[in-house]
């Protein structure tokens, strides 16, 4: 490996001739071995937003120069379309300002800066009017912001849009609704489906007004949270560059104090995604209870059969993709847990967990919208309702006697359960056999399909 020199405040560092990085990114490297977790590609993506957005500011306030200014953005636009993605190495595990991360973005951009022929300097010029300490949140809420808006939600859309066409389809099936995982009276399949709908909306609202938070950003608060060095005027006119690139209504804090010191926002965010994964748990856990079998357990519904399920048991399948989404609740979860602990922490004016938060959050909303889409892709869109199976668990309930009980009384419905339980009956032959209907009677009152609306 042939190596350069570069250097910074503290002296000269060797640097690995092919890469763009310099001496802050290499000290990084060498410093903090920890894990395989780096800072994920979004974030770097949203550093490159911001960088971009920074010199444009910085240019219309007469603070940088139009050549350097164009030649940043280039840069910035080229990291934007996927190149240089090697040049952004450093692992999760760092100052939780989030510094070196900020440098590494600064140093490979002043070099593919230099490479063009513009002298531009990592600390002067890309970093103009910034800290690490307000841009690395910056980009947190960015990257965040942008991937929910872009990924998740249209996933959540998907699923909702994939739901609503198997409730319209399944309006006529009715089955035993259960609680307890006991049996207990009617309801149309149409009806379950439309609370897994249900819990999609809501928490896609939830994600949607919880997200809004994220669009206050902590550019303009430098260090500290009071701006020094960074020109009046800066501060609103970078976000507003952020807001033409991403297409989201950015705005810079009006407290930046609070922008820097304070993670609530993240907090807020993602409990509302936690919300999705505990609703994804209950939706996948209910879809393989359903399809559980297929002879020996309810069998009420099938699944596609994407995949041998098992190395020894010939011809068996298992329920992969609800096992994959409950994998992935566990996961956002304990995600969650580490952001409540993170934005709990940190001293005075700056919270130094950001890396770990950014990380965390990331993941989360990753694993949530490819979940989801493969889980509606690969299951939800392939249930099929085995009518039979319904209607054979529908006539055996005993539960059915619920509907009887203004016409024969709670107690007397009670009994006719118990004995038709006990002697292994219909409930309409202990009905009968107590005197309390007829026949005919029993047939007018026990109607599955007047319980069910």
């Amino acid at each position: 490996m042939n190596w350069r020199k570069e250097h910074d405040t503290m002296g000269e560092v060797l640097v690995p001739e092919e890469h763009l990085w310099g001496a802050q990114t290499q000290r990084s490297l060498e410093n903090f071995r920890i894990g395989t977790e780096t800072i994920p590609q979004e974030v770097i993506e949203a550093f490159a937003i911001l960088k971009l957005s920074a010199a444009k500011a910085n240019r219309d306030l007469g603070k940088l120069e139009e050549e350097k200014a164009e030649a940043i953005v280039q840069a910035c636009s080229a990291i934007l379309n996927g190149e240089y993605p090697e040049e952004f190495p450093l692992r999760v595990w760092q100052t939780g300002s989030g510094t070196q991360s900020n440098m590494n973005v600064n140093e490979v951009i002043a070099h593919i800066c230099a490479a063009h022929g513009v002298s531009v300097h990592p600390n002067d010029h890309v970093n103009m009017s910034q800290s690490s300490n307000d841009t690395f949140p910056t980009a947190m809420h960015t990257a965040a912001a942008v991937c929910i808006a872009r990924d998740l939600i249209p996933a959540v859309n998907v699923m909702i849009s994939v739901l609503e066409q198997l409730e319209e389809k399944n309006r006529d099936v009715i089955k035993i609704g259960r609680t307890h995982l006991q049996d207990a009276v009617p309801i149309r399949f149409s009806q379950e489906i439309s609370g897994w709908r249900g819990m999609m909306e809501r928490d896609r609202d939830m994600i949607c007004e919880a997200s809004l938070r994220l669009r206050e950003l902590a550019i303009g608060g430098t260090a500290v949270g009071t701006g020094l060095n960074c020109p009046e005027g800066f501060a609103e006119r970078c976000a507003c560059y952020i807001s033409e690139v991403t297409g989201i209504p950015f705005t810079s804090s009006d407290n930046k104090f609070h922008a820097l010191t304070s993670k609530d926002a993240y907090v807020y965010v993602h409990g509302a995604l936690k919300a999705l994964a505990a609703d994804l748990m209950k939706i996948a856990n209910d879809v393989r209870w359903l399809a559980s079998g297929p002879r020996c357990g309810l069998g009420e519904i099938t699944i596609p059969a994407n995949e041998p399920g098992s190395s020894i048991m010939p011809g068996k399948v298992n329920p992969t993709q609800c096992e994959a989404v409950t994998m992935i609740a566990v996961q956002v979860m304990g995600n969650d847990t580490a952001i409540g602990f993170g934005a709990s922490q940190g001293n005075f004016q700056l919270n130094v967990f950001m890396p770990v938060l950014a990380y965390n959050m990331m993941q989360s909303i990753r694993l949530l919208s490819d979940g989801i889409r493969s889980f509606t892709a690969n299951c939800i869109s392939g249930i099929q309702a085995d009518t039979e199976r319904m209607a054979e668990y529908l006539n055996r309930s005993l539960m059915l006697v619920t509907c009887l009980s203004p016409a024969i009384g709670y107690e007397n419905a009670a009994k006719a359960a118990h004995l038709a339980f006990e002697k292994g009956t219909t409930l309409k032959e202990a009905v009968t056999a107590l005197g309390l209907l007829s026949a005919e009677e029993y047939d007018e009152q026990v109607r599955p399909e007047k319980m069910v609306q």
